[in-house]
């Protein structure tokens, strides 16, 4: 009986177990028709945020008739057309982002800068040709700038081409060679004992500081102002390189022993792979020293170049000129690093929200 009373309540306590709970209340239609508004109004971008570009055009353009008066006729028709396209611009991308998903989602993240870029230009207008409050010629207006672009057009574009072979050419040899060098010291230890040295002493010179011993040694301008990009690639690269494959974990060395793994897969399969967060930091280190030696190196020497424009044009105190030549280079050097960036993430994507820089 005992037993059998056990048994029975055994039997209630599971069943009492077993018992599925009611299903949550459904979802009220005003709580769905609330929620969806919230979805709609996040992806959809404020008003303001896409006439931000129309609105500071318009703002740039009543100033530019304000202080036209004081430049001269050519400058002033130049940047009212400017002006006027961009207007033009924003006023149809405005109107297209209705049916452009694409279009609206850049809008809402772009319009703001370049509205508050071209609001920039405005002030840099008002303090150069309505107030004069810096010197001529060594600070000219916007339009002035612009000018010296579409005038020189022809000659900025063949040294933006020749700036980007040289640049392209010394990157990708000290990528090269920093990759080799920092392979080798990172995994051989005799590599590591000789190569340390070198690169204590050699890798802290700026590589501007043997540009008196490169126009000796090379035989041409243009193969020294390469060597010398590329002695500036170097040593980033092959320090980040080494510190990451000698940083490599033991574990994963170890699991790839055990499968049978050789010397070959070890270094090409394991070390390196573990060690390509640490090489893209290297790469975009040797670029930033790749664009200051370029500029530098272009200037001793090179008959062609973004450098060697704007050393021409301060010779001649085309003031212009320079601006023109460094927005060219702000420009060229941007695009640059973001398709660095947009490797680095393309490689890199199992890293996606574990770094952020």
């Amino acid at each position: 009986m005992l037993q059998g009373e056990g048994i029975r309540r055994g039997e209630e306590v599971s069943l009492s177990s077993l018992e599925v709970e009611p299903p949550a209340p459904a979802v009220e239609p005003r709580a769905r028709i609330v929620s969806s508004r919230a979805v709609t109004a996040k992806s959809s971008p404020p008003l303001l945020t896409l006439l931000a570009l129309p609105l500071a055009t318009s703002i740039a353009l009543a100033i530019h008739f304000l202080v036209s008066k004081s430049e001269p006729p050519p400058e002033t028709h130049s940047y009212t057309l400017f002006l006027c396209g961009v207007l033009a611009a924003g006023i149809v991308m405005t109107l297209m982002q209705i049916w452009w998903p694409g279009l609206r989602r850049w809008m809402r993240d772009m319009c703001p800068i370049f509205a508050a870029a071209v609001l920039l230009m405005s002030v840099w207008e008002i303090i150069t040709s309505g107030l004069r409050l810096l010197p001529l010629p060594y600070f000219p207006s916007p339009a002035g700038v612009l000018q010296s672009l579409v005038n020189d057009r022809a000659l900025l574009f063949d040294s933006t081409w020749h700036s980007l072979i040289l640049l392209l050419s010394g990157y990708a040899l000290g990528v090269l060679s920093g990759l080799i060098s920092g392979i080798c010291i990172g995994w051989f230890s005799p590599a590591r004992y000789w190569g340390m040295p070198v690169l204590k002493v050699i890798g802290p010179i700026p590589a501007t500081a043997w540009i008196p011993l490169a126009m000796v040694v090379s035989p041409s301008a243009v193969f020294s102002a390469a060597a010398l990009i590329a002695l500036a690639v170097w040593f980033p690269v092959t320090m980040l390189t080494a510190s990451g494959i000698s940083n490599t974990r033991a574990s994963y060395l170890d699991v790839a022993r055990t499968l049978g793994a050789g010397p070959a897969y070890l270094i090409f399969r394991v070390a390196i792979p573990a060690a390509i967060p640490s090489i893209f930091i290297g790469l975009f280190m040797g670029l930033g020293a790749s664009f200051l030696t370029l500029v530098v190196a272009e200037t001793v020497g090179v008959k062609s170049g973004l450098g060697w424009y704007v050393s021409w044009a301060q010779g001649w105190a085309e003031y212009g000129k320079v601006f023109a030549a460094l927005i060219i280079m702000a420009a060229f050097f941007s695009t640059i690093m973001t398709v660095l960036f947009k490797v680095r993430d393309r490689v890199l994507v199992w890293q996606k929200g574990m770094i952020k820089w």
